[in-house]
């Protein structure tokens, strides 16, 4: 057998030749197109179906959350297991389809059958898919330098403006924002007052959502002008919150600053993110789509950032550092000398 094929391709050498040349020029193209990652995803073709329903415990959202989903996902097509987890205020499903399936039409089955499950839910409880990443997506972790900021300001400066800017760049699924305060305004009610004046807290809730909009109203000509009227109602301070009536005695109004007191201040953290033990920071996380090269994409969020830089505060930078996936061919510059602490 070896030997014919020798004396096949000494009789056709001109064509065992350009087939030699062929392959050598599809491999060349093959190494230069091929996606780099330096970990193969090895992950499971998975769909997440996130839930959030704050302040209930585990096992409201075992019972009332994730097994009216676990059940009812059950039997979709080209699906191997469906996985389900609670935590406090947090539920979430994991639905494992085989290898050979579309990721998109998986999503595509996982949200057609979600629209029937919503009906089972407590009201007001909106499941969400997960973003179509994969568990070796995060590619670039970086932090928002912004000297003069707060933590506070400057994570709505991440969350408002830098996160905005880099979902655009081709390849992102999802930049999820970490560290700093996300201001709010608290309400924290007094009993005493309450019971004083004979309120509750629904009513308090009420009065404050009944309150933080606004209303159109209708087009109306005067003297050949038209008028468009409408009413803005949204809170922009804690003097508008605190002046918002909740009942009215006779003739005086009860208002929220007279059984509860108003305050500017950041959400209840579970955490916080250090840098290099030099102190708290705001950055994000930036995640990969399924199927894309890690190298070329961490190339445009990097030039993104630079765009993105021209648009915030005098002295402004960015620190990131990659991960595994995008360490063969980038060239780190001096405004990324500084890595992210592993949390």
């Amino acid at each position: 057998m070896i030997e014919r094929l020798i004396s096949l391709s000494l009789r056709n050498r001109y064509l065992v030749l350009l087939l030699a040349a062929g392959l050598f020029v599809w491999g060349a193209y093959s190494v230069r197109e091929s996606k780099i990652d330096a970990i193969p995803d090895l992950s499971e073709n998975q769909v997440i179906v996130f839930t959030e329903w704050m302040g209930r415990s585990p096992q409201i959202m075992e019972d009332q959350v994730t097994y009216p989903l676990v059940t009812n996902m059950q039997g979709l097509p080209k699906v191997k297991s469906v996985r389900g987890t609670s935590m406090f205020g947090m539920s979430f499903v994991f639905l494992i389809f085989e290898d050979a399936a579309d990721i998109y039409w998986a999503r595509q089955q996982v949200l057609e059958r979600l629209n029937y499950a919503q009906r089972l839910l407590p009201a007001g409880v909106t499941p969400t898919l997960g973003p179509d990443g994969t568990g070796v997506g995060h590619v670039l972790w970086y932090t928002l330098k912004a000297p003069g900021l707060d933590l506070g300001e400057q994570r709505a400066l991440q969350d408002w403006y830098v996160k905005f800017g880099l979902q655009n760049v081709p390849g992102v699924s999802e930049v999820a924002s970490f560290g700093g305060f996300q201001k709010q305004y608290q309400v924290t009610v007094d009993p005493t007052k309450m019971t004083y004046y004979g309120l509750t807290l629904p009513q308090v809730l009420a009065a404050v959502r009944s309150n933080n909009n606004e209303a159109g109203g209708r087009k109306f000509e005067q003297a050949g002008v038209g008028y468009i009227i409408k009413t803005t109602g949204y809170i922009q301070g804690m003097a508008t919150l605190e002046n918002v009536p909740v009942i009215t005695k006779g003739t005086t109004p009860v208002r929220i600053k007279d059984v509860a007191t108003v305050q500017m201040t950041g959400e209840a953290r579970l955490g916080i993110m250090d840098l290099n033990g030099e102190g708290e920071a705001v950055g994000g996380i930036v995640v990969m789509r399924y199927g894309e090269n890690a190298d070329a994409m961490i190339t445009r969020v990097k030039a993104k950032m630079e765009q993105i830089r021209a648009g915030l505060p005098p002295a402004s930078r960015f620190s990131w550092c990659t991960t595994a996936a995008g360490l063969f061919r980038t060239r780190w510059t001096p405004s990324s000398t500084r890595s992210l602490k592993r949390w």
